[in-house]
């Protein structure tokens, strides 16, 4: 079992910053994958990004390359998102993702692990 506890969110301008954690803990084993989803009121939840966690290795949504930072502190088994330059587009409930997989994938049923959400709201 994995659990999940994201936080982080809150309400910025547009063209600022925001860094989002996700506090894992349990079996390791589980989280060989990682990622941040978001969904948006009446929208489909969205992979943003996505990390191997053996090796680091990112993968990005077109939406946000180039904006967007995911890291893993293992000491401290937690996950980031730094997201910089945000627009009122990236408004959503950001969500921390786990599966025990070993590879990349932006696609929510890829995960069995999930934590409750933090808010993230950005005003023009």
């Amino acid at each position: 079992q994995v659990q999940l506890v994201e936080s982080g969110g809150g309400s910025v301008q547009a063209g600022g910053s925001l860094r989002l954690s996700c506090a894992a803990s349990g079996n390791t084993y589980s989280r060989n994958s990682m990622a941040w989803f978001r969904q948006a009121p009446g929208k489909e939840r969205e992979g943003v990004a996505t990390i191997y966690t053996r090796l680091s290795t990112p993968y990005y949504a077109a939406s946000v390359k180039g904006r967007f930072t995911i890291s893993l502190d293992n000491a401290k088994n937690t996950l980031y998102l730094q997201m910089n330059s945000l627009k009122p587009e990236d408004t959503a409930m950001y969500y921390c993702a786990a599966d025990s997989a070993s590879g990349l994938s932006l696609q929510s049923s890829y995960y069995n692990y999930w934590g409750q959400g933090t808010q993230v709201t950005v005003s023009s």
